[in-house]
């Protein structure tokens, strides 16, 4: 994957905020894995291939998903709470594993005087759990969560309402991001975003929209090094 960064004259840099699943854990192939195993319980093979089409889905939108593709009479509910249970057992079995280079740029950007805020699609009790386990909260100075929005990414609110969390206006903040409706639903907010490719590569007209695509966060903390962001 080539890397990319737009060269560009741009206010600068008050804030980051990150997306939670696929950038700062490596989470997503464990839901992939609890879906495919929760399908195969309830009669539906292949389910966890529907993860490439929901990735930045909170609750409520992935459920209509799923009724749209499966029909109405698909057992959701009962979906989710055998999928949890899978999630649990692995996790705790294996550990939510966090991305190379996390609390590396999370510490860089609070030296700089940089704020951290949260933009995630998952809800507020599985976010917050999983980031004070993996002793990451604390970096954090505001927050929004998938039940704290009513349209979920691609839509823009979540990343709106996260640069309100922290108090700064989206042109003097950047998102990182892993997923393509979370690049679009941040830049149609005004923020710039950085793209670490998780389980989607983007198309060329993600690409466009991203200000740098990096393969980790540690290529993402190298760079703004390089380009005098952060000292």
């Amino acid at each position: 994957m080539r890397s990319v960064m737009k060269r560009q004259t741009a206010p600068s840099l008050k804030a980051a905020v990150f997306d939670m699943d696929g950038l700062i854990f490596n989470s997503e192939r464990i839901v992939q894995r609890t879906w495919q195993d929760a399908g195969e319980v309830l009669g539906y093979p292949d389910l966890g291939e529907q993860i490439y089409h929901t990735i930045g889905f909170n609750r409520a939108r992935r459920a209509e998903y799923f009724k749209k593709v499966y029909g109405e009479d698909f057992p959701y509910a009962l979906f989710v709470e055998k999928a949890a249970a899978r999630f649990q057992e692995i996790v705790d079995t294996e550990g939510l594993p966090v991305k190379p280079g996390v609390r590396e740029l999370m510490t860089a950007l609070k030296e700089n005087g940089i704020s951290i805020g949260l933009a995630t699609s998952a809800s507020g009790d599985y976010a917050k759990a999983s980031l004070e386990e993996a002793g990451l909260w604390h970096f954090f100075d505001g927050w929004i969560f998938g039940n704290m929005v009513t349209r979920s990414k691609p839509d823009p609110e979540v990343y709106i309402k996260a640069c309100q969390a922290i108090e700064v206006l989206p042109e003097y903040a950047v998102a990182l991001e892993d997923a393509p409706s979370g690049v679009i639903s941040a830049s149609a907010a005004g923020l710039r975003v950085i793209m670490v490719p998780d389980l989607v590569e983007p198309e060329q007209e993600i690409r466009a929209k991203a200000w740098m695509v990096k393969p980790s966060l540690t290529d993402v903390l190298d760079e703004l090094r390089e380009e005098g962001v952060l000292k």
